[in-house]
């Protein structure tokens, strides 16, 4: 008993604290904050596996998802323990997620009815081109006065119709009123506030508008979009504030983060949105640039929804509270960033790391004329188009694997001026500099090109979490809980480091024209609705030239053996 008096004693006075779950594509992170510095006390972070079943298809375990936000959380916790800080300061969380991937799972036992199918998943491709068939003209933008967003393959809502018409347990669970759709901040949410007993089903409007459902102009589920794509809004969760108390978490006692139950969840926000409040892009014309799985680029545009002519996205950038207006922002969304280096290690397997990858590419500093797209889910902003592939050209015989890696890197950074011009195109307003953040950020040599392939600075915070940085921020401005101040003046001064742009202007111009002519290479490289064989399998006479070049041949080998039998 006095060994725990004196351990208490000797505990750090932080005031409140924190936390946020950072749930993302290839990782999830539990970080606490202390609320009156914005300091990072301590974090844990743990892999998340995705699994490829089919070529473009991408999905990951439900509840590996949840077990890795428990590991995360119970680990941090122990850290904390070890640093003498004390637990029961934490008096709010958090939580930001990976966006569009969409889960259904039953509301009485509480079990997945499927994987989770992933943001960059493919499998709907022919579902969307028969949505867009459908359309007056053929319009992919038909519904984007409503929702801000083209019909694509990126979406929830096409996701969910997936799984309604191909998975029966979905379909069953539909019929019988026990189905429970959601994104992974609605999953999340529901698991930790209790689950099958008494958990809360909601999400926050920065996820709602991500599904194709939502009406950004009226905040909510929108009854005709629902319709349009068969979707009963029964199985929706509720759509709340980004910074409001959803409800109190409920943890096992003989955890050590048993300590976190009773916490209010109080904080909601897409990553890319949480990124923009964590950089502190509060104002009409802020921007900035996240280097993750994807690479994503929003501009502030204020309390007024801006449609795009350039191929953004008109999104919501976060409502504050249940009485607070919402902000929207543009966004360019590149599906393909620092999932690039995962293909080079674990598919290519020419670099053991990300770091090996930087040095790599500096032992040549030169792509040496090798271009890099890496559609591999197709190209997202500003083109949206989903019959790309990924191709590397402007091969010799000189080339070699660092030159690749160095190409690699180029194409993160020629996909964010691409979007970048696209939103000064859009506003009017071109940017001066680029805030920044994200894994990648790290890599030195990336932010120098990007500099250089911008041709204006790069800005880089000190402190790199910024996404779960505005997911805490929400949380703790939130009613009820009131331990963070989001008033510009007490908001707390950045340290960061600035890259300037170091090669002339002629010289990105024409490394960028080239860029282009690689992507236009990369376009219409499969064809549409995909044709399958008695095993599930696509035919190969789903590709039409190969299909008729098979076909001729045929034709040619059968004419052949009729004229040589009557010969």
């Amino acid at each position: 008993m006095n060994d725990t008096m004196a351990a208490s004693s000797h505990r750090i006075m932080l005031g409140p604290l924190v936390a946020a779950i950072d749930q993302g594509t290839s990782s999830t992170r539990f970080l606490v904050f202390n609320s009156k510095t914005a300091e990072l006390l301590s974090h844990h972070q743990v892999e998340i596996k995705q699994s490829f079943p089919k070529e473009g298809w991408v999905e990951e375990d439900p509840k590996e998802i949840l077990q890795s936000v428990y590991e995360c959380m119970e680990r941090t916790c122990e850290k904390l323990t070890q640093l003498n800080i004390d637990i029961t300061n934490i008096k709010a969380i958090g939580v930001t997620n990976q966006r569009e991937t969409t889960l259904v799972w039953d509301k009485e036992t509480g079990e997945p009815l499927y994987n989770a199918i992933v943001w960059l998943d493919l499998r709907t491709q022919s579902t969307v081109e028969r949505l867009i068939n459908k359309t007056p003209g053929r319009n992919k933008n038909h519904l984007k006065h409503k929702t801000g967003l083209p019909i694509s393959t990126y979406f929830s809502a096409v996701k969910l119709r997936w799984l309604m018409d191909n998975v029966a347990e979905v379909h069953e669970a539909i019929v019988s009123h026990r189905a429970m759709f959601g994104t992974v901040d609605s999953w999340l949410i529901w698991c930790l506030t209790g689950g099958k007993s008494g958990g809360v089903h909601c999400t926050d409007v920065t996820n709602a508008s991500r599904t194709m459902l939502f009406n950004i102009h009226t905040m909510d589920w929108d009854p005709e979009l629902c319709k349009y794509f068969g979707i009963p809004m029964e199985i929706l969760p509720r759509v709340r504030s980004s910074s409001e108390i959803y409800g109190l978490m409920k943890i096992c006692s003989s955890w050590k983060s048993g300590e976190l139950s009773g916490v209010p969840i109080s904080g909601c926000l897409g990553d890319q949105s949480a990124a923009l409040v964590g950089q502190m892009c509060f104002q009409d014309g802020q921007a900035k640039n996240t280097y993750g799985t994807g690479c994503f680029l929003l501009r502030n545009t204020g309390a007024k929804p801006v449609m795009s002519d350039h191929g953004l996205l008109t999104t919501v950038a976060y409502k504050l509270g249940r009485d607070k207006p919402a902000c929207y922002a543009l966004e360019g969304s590149v599906a393909i960033a620092g999932a690039v280096v995962r293909w080079l290690q674990d598919n290519l397997g020419i670099i053991s790391s990300s770091e090996e990858l930087e040095k790599l590419a500096a032992s040549v500093c030169t792509s040496y004329g090798c271009y890099f797209v890496p559609a591999f889910s197709g190209l997202y902003a500003p083109y949206w188009e989903p019959s790309a592939r990924g191709i590397i050209c402007g091969l010799t015989q000189f080339t070699n694997k660092s030159h690749l890696a160095f190409a690699a890197l180029e194409a993160v950074c020629f996909q964010t001026r691409e979007i970048l011009d696209a939103m000064n195109q859009d506003s009017g307003i071109p940017l001066t500099q680029l805030q920044v953040d994200g894994g990648m950020t790290s890599n030195r040599l990336l932010m120098q090109l990007q500099a250089d392939i911008l041709c204006i600075p790069v800005v880089k915070p000190s402190m790199p979490e910024t996404t779960a940085l505005g997911a805490a921020m929400a949380a703790g401005a939130a009613e009820g809980v009131s331990v963070w101040s989001l008033n510009p003046e007490d908001l707390t001064e950045v340290t960061s480091e600035k890259f300037e742009p170091q090669i002339n202007p002629e010289e990105s111009e024409y490394r960028y024209a080239r860029w282009k002519k690689a992507v236009q290479k990369s376009m219409n490289w499969e064809t549409t609705e995909p044709v399958f064989n008695g095993n599930g399998e696509t035919s190969i006479f789903s590709s039409v030239p190969l299909g008729f070049y098979i076909m001729g041949s045929m034709l040619m080998l059968i004419g052949a053996r009729y004229i040589a039998g009557h010969n």
